[in-house]
């Protein structure tokens, strides 16, 4: 880790082959006090030596401000801890070889360690001259004065840049607290961690692996797949990953360059990550045994303790936006197949077009709640053709209770209406009505209840509305106008007023729109309004198929989180009834 902590303080430092001003006025005073013609502020890289500050080096390298290692003399002072002074560079062994002689003029070298505030050796603050040189015990001491106060600066530099870092970290911890918690499924869970993390010093990747019986599995965003998740999207939990580690031993692995990848883990891991460029991976199980969230990085990474503190509390935060989500879809998942069970397969009537719509909500497990229906009457004595009643309606609530209320409200309407010899809408929601007071069924309901009877050429539409919103007609003219008369919804009221029918004539051409609040309730916007523009939809597009109706009306709903499921019924006379 020594080597690694020494790259991680230069990075903080934030010099590299560019100008400092401080750094170059460094230079230029040991240019001053030792009467040299050459003095460098050397940082030492990986694979190079850096110049920050930089008094007299000839071209090209002035402009370049950096040397090959095969150049630096500032690689023994890091190597060794300690000031190396040369009197003349050619005559000595370590150093006679250097091409930094030809190329660089350096003869005479005094070159002191520039050190953090840990004793990592960062580079040098040295004298040179192009010609040999006894250096006095005063020159020498005032250079090492000189590199003192380089390296207090390099540290005030370094600890500024951690206390920023230290707040970024701070930043995260808010950013992910708040960004993972609005999260709805796994997939925008990883979408929205991936956007948590950004920065010159962000990692180069982010995954999610939740376990199941086989190992872990990766969590992949189609939107923004990477080359790890196509070439790595799943782990059987004896691989030796350091995730796989993570995951069976249930703590943080963390693995700092290439060197101890190799050393820990299978050539599997190994040939993997090379081949993505990966050099760092740190691995923090979440919490429950759920899987693993997975950094990495495509260079050694040092991990500072606040760093560790802020990602492994991301990971909690992430724990539980998982046990959230999965809670939520199995919800979702029942309460949909619930609903789907109870959606209504439209009857085929002669000279009647229908078609429906149903979008589940999106917001956590608000659904459930809204229902369509059709279906054909008994045929009557001597009637060539079945009468069809309509109706749509919103139990009050969205959760899988809710989509259970639905379903006995659903069948108890279709019984009172069979049950009743007139077959009357206001008759049938009267008796649900009572069903209301005498069962447990909920706060309650809004329903539109209508029947379609063939009469003469035209159909006649009968219908009682019980707190819903409006149906809409479009006749054949193109003008839409909302059947606005209703009453109470359903809540179990025996004694509040009682519900009258209404009638209106559809002749061929008219199309009839039946919808729940989902589709025209918005926050931003008034109820009436939203049903104006269903109206406009409506007398706009009413002439083409029900499906691009309905894809019309619906358009940007399924792009959109809905607080409310939508269900549509829509229905166009395409001949008289006979």
């Amino acid at each position: 880790m020594g080597e690694l902590g020494r790259l991680e303080a230069l990075r903080l430092a934030g010099l590299t082959a560019a100008a400092d001003p401080g750094m170059d006025r460094f230079a230029r005073l040991v240019a001053r006090f030792l009467r040299v013609p050459v003095s460098l502020v050397s940082l030492l890289e990986t694979d190079r030596q850096v110049f920050p500050g930089m008094v007299g080096l000839a071209e090209p390298w002035a402009e370049r401000r950096e040397t090959p290692l095969s150049h630096s003399f500032c690689q023994h002072v890091v190597m060794d801890g300690r000031p190396l002074v040369l009197e003349d560079t050619r005559a000595h062994p370590r150093t006679c070889a250097s091409l930094a002689i030809p190329d660089l003029q350096v003869i005479a070298y005094a070159g002191m360690p520039l050190t953090d505030a840990d004793g990592h050796v960062l580079g040098s603050l040295c004298a040179i001259d192009h010609e040999p040189r006894k250096w006095t015990e005063g020159e020498l001491q005032d250079l090492e004065d000189l590199t003192a106060a380089c390296s207090v600066e390099l540290r005030l530099r370094i600890a500024s840049e951690q206390i920023r870092q230290d707040r970024d970290h701070a930043d995260l911890l808010l950013r992910a607290s708040v960004e993972l918690g609005h999260s709805h499924d796994l997939t925008d869970l990883t979408r929205r961690l991936r956007h948590v993390f950004d920065g010159p010093y962000a990692p180069s990747f982010v995954g999610l692996l939740l376990a199941d019986r086989r190992g872990l599995w990766r969590v992949i965003d189609p939107d923004d797949v990477k080359p790890v998740e196509t070439a790595i999207d799943r782990l059987d939990m004896d691989a030796g990953f350091p995730s796989t580690r993570a995951m069976r031993e249930q703590r943080t692995v963390f693995v700092p360059d290439h060197e101890t990848l190799v050393a820990g883990f299978s050539p599997e891991a190994v040939a993997g990550y090379d081949a993505l460029g990966i050099r760092s991976v740190l691995c923090v199980p979440l919490p429950g045994g759920r899987g693993v969230l997975m950094w990495c990085w495509p260079r050694p990474h040092v991990l500072a303790v606040t760093e560790e503190a802020a990602l492994t509390a991301v990971a909690g935060y992430v724990g539980q936006a998982v046990d959230r989500t999965l809670f939520v879809e199995t919800r979702l998942s029942t309460a949909e197949q619930l609903q789907a069970a109870m959606l209504t397969d439209l009857p085929d009537v002669p000279g009647l077009d229908m078609s429906a719509l149903y979008l589940p909500a999106t917001d956590q497990d608000m659904v459930g709640g809204d229902w369509y229906d059709a279906y054909l009457l008994p045929p009557l004595p001597d009637a060539p053709q079945r009468a069809l009643m309509l109706s749509i309606g919103d139990i009050i609530g969205h959760d899988v209770q809710a989509a259970a209320v639905m379903g006995q409200i659903r069948s108890m309407l279709r019984m009172a209406t069979l049950g009743h010899p007139a077959h009357s809408p206001a008759a049938a929601l009267d008796a649900v009505d009572r069903a209301f007071d005498a069962l447990p069924l909920g706060p309650g309901a809004t329903a539109v209840h209508a029947r379609l009877d063939p009469d003469g050429g035209r159909w006649r539409l009968t219908w009682s509305n019980a707190g819903h919103p409006p149906p809409l007609l479009r006749t054949p003219d193109g003008r839409v106008s909302a059947l606005d008369e209703h009453g109470l919804l359903l809540l179990g009221a025996p004694a509040g007023p009682a519900r009258h029918d209404h009638a209106r004539e559809l002749p061929r051409g008219s199309v009839l729109l039946l919808y729940t609040d989902g589709l025209v309730e918005r926050r931003d916007n008034d109820i009436d309004a939203s049903i104006g523009q269903a109206a406009s939809t409506l007398a706009a597009h009413g002439d083409e198929p029900l499906p691009q109706l309905l894809e019309a009306l619906s358009h940007g709903l399924a792009d959109a989180p809905q607080r409310d499921d939508v269900a549509v019924l829509v229905v166009r006379v395409t001949e008289g009834g006979r």
